[in-house]
């Protein structure tokens, strides 16, 4: 059976990183049974402000509401296998953390967590303080995973979506998913 995939973005800074995971993810949808999207409104301002579009809307993906607690990820009887949080804001985390389940993908991350099931997330802050080392180590004790959006360069990458596809390539790979990409000592 494929993968079910839920994937949220949060409301930092870094909607580049959104972007080019959700073009990725377009082009090996037939690897997964389904992927499911939603955004906090900080994500969509930041995205129209960054992008200066609402492309997010264009994608082959569900799109629900933050709110939307009817959501199929937001039950663990559904079946996810992971849930992607790109870009992930400190306050987002932070919830996640301290297991305030307020909201859709806040809710979405606790099944993830409670269910033994993959969630990535995708920080892009800096610089950190202790509260923000403390909240990602609280997740990552709680079976979750941290994956700052810190791009590699040993793939000499020319544009700013080669750089953000060295983070992005990762995160999908950590979903288990299959995508061609620069690999150490290729």
């Amino acid at each position: 059976m494929k993968p079910k995939i839920a994937v949220a973005i949060g409301g930092s800074s870094g909607s580049i990183y959104a972007k080019v995971l959700l073009d990725k993810l377009s082009t090996i949808i037939d690897q997964v049974s389904r992927i499911d999207l939603v955004m906090t409104d900080n994500a969509k301002i930041n995205w129209k402000l960054e992008m200066e579009d609402t492309a997010y809307e264009d994608y082959p993906f569900e799109l629900y509401g933050n709110k939307d607690f009817n959501a199929p990820f937001a039950s663990g009887s559904a079946q996810y296998s992971a849930m992607i949080i790109c870009p992930c804001s400190m306050g987002l985390l932070a919830r996640i953390a301290n297991g305030i389940s307020d909201d859709l993908i806040t809710r979405a991350a606790d099944v993830m967590l409670k269910e033994r099931k993959k969630l990535i997330l995708v920080p892009r802050e800096t610089p950190l303080n202790l509260i923000h080392i403390r909240n990602m180590e609280s997740i990552t004790l709680a079976g979750g995973i941290i994956c700052p959006a810190v791009p590699s360069f040993y793939n000499k990458p020319k544009t700013v979506e080669e750089i953000v596809a060295t983070v992005v390539d990762r995160v999908i790979q950590l979903a288990e998913l299959k995508i061609d990409s620069f690999k150490w000592g290729d």
